[in-house]
């Protein structure tokens, strides 16, 4: 067993693929299939589902996979080190975000992070909170930014830096002088709300929870991903929305549109820098992870 054999394997399950383990390595699918062969002869198991279109792991193959994991990451560490040694890191990193975060606050940590790793180069994923979670969970990632935590045992979260939902309405008559909403005025009004799985809708779903409301309550006349285009629809006037607050800071300044809370709602919430709680990181991002949390406070983004 060699580490070539072990990129191969590790490449195959996360891509669930052998032509794109292949393209993604730079080598030819009867290389890849050589050394997955090569590895399960010498292990004496079968480590790859072949049988039907989808690619799977058999049990053998999902134990094999952690360790090949760990494995791979502790070469990376030791590699890291001695470019530490030498003065230099670089490599890859790749950052699993939701929305919000992807948005407003990694571009300055990214920033200046580089000021200090001028060698590294980013790729950047853009996950809801769920799949971040379900992502890391499966090995696809090491890490992610999310703004909702799940209860997964399998998961630490630190704590990064504190935020609040709002509303948000056009910058008219009658919200201009509007600085507080009710949940029943809020029942009765159009709003936009974020697709299923992002963590501003989870968060605004749970305090509706606590005062007996629902989503089914509310009079939702468009789900939409991206926050940027929700602020554009509301400041047209298509209906109001719940944002977070570090979204606004302009719209609000130059008064494009008003922010308003909404009264009998706890909205404050939490950004999380999140990994697996038995996996090795890859040094990088240990590196990037040790930064951040360096860097974690409630004026996180005004410091930096």
């Amino acid at each position: 067993m060699d580490f070539r054999q072990l990129e191969t394997f590790v490449a195959i399950a996360k891509f669930k693929s052998f032509s794109k383990a292949a393209d993604y390595l730079f080598l030819t699918q009867p290389t890849i299939s050589n050394h997955i062969q090569n590895l399960e002869n010498q292990l004496g198991t079968i480590l790859i589902n072949r049988t039907n279109k989808k690619v799977t792991l058999t049990k053998a193959g999902e134990i094999l996979y952690a360790h090949a994991l760990d494995i791979l990451n502790k070469r990376e560490l030791a590699l890291f080190n001695l470019e530490q040694f030498k003065g230099k890191i670089e490599g890859t990193l790749e950052i699993a975000t939701s929305t919000t975060p992807e948005q407003y606050i990694l571009p300055q940590l990214l920033n200046s992070f580089h000021k200090i790793y001028p060698d590294v180069k980013y790729h950047l994923l853009h996950f809801d909170s769920l799949q971040v979670v379900d992502s890391i969970i499966s090995g696809e990632i090491d890490f992610g930014i999310v703004g909702a935590r799940e209860d997964k045992k399998q998961l630490n979260y630190i704590n990064l830096m504190e935020d609040r939902l709002v509303v948000i309405a056009p910058y008219t008559e009658p919200y201009t002088t509007m600085d507080s909403i009710s949940i029943k005025t809020l029942k009765n009004s159009k709003l936009i709300l974020r697709e299923e799985g992002s963590g501003t809708r989870k968060i605004f779903e749970r305090a509706l929870q606590l005062q007996d409301v629902t989503i089914e309550n509310l009079d939702v006349v468009a789900y939409v991903e991206n926050t940027e285009t929700i602020k554009e629809c509301v400041r047209l006037g298509l209906g109001l929305s719940v944002v977070s607050e570090l979204s606004i800071v302009d719209e609000v300044k130059f008064k494009l549109l008003k922010k308003i809370q909404i009264e009998d709602l706890d909205l404050h919430r939490s950004f999380y820098f999140t990994y697996h709680r038995h996996r090795t990181l890859s040094p990088l991002a240990e590196t990037f992870k040790n930064y951040v949390i360096e860097h974690r406070d409630p004026n996180i983004i005004k410091k930096i």
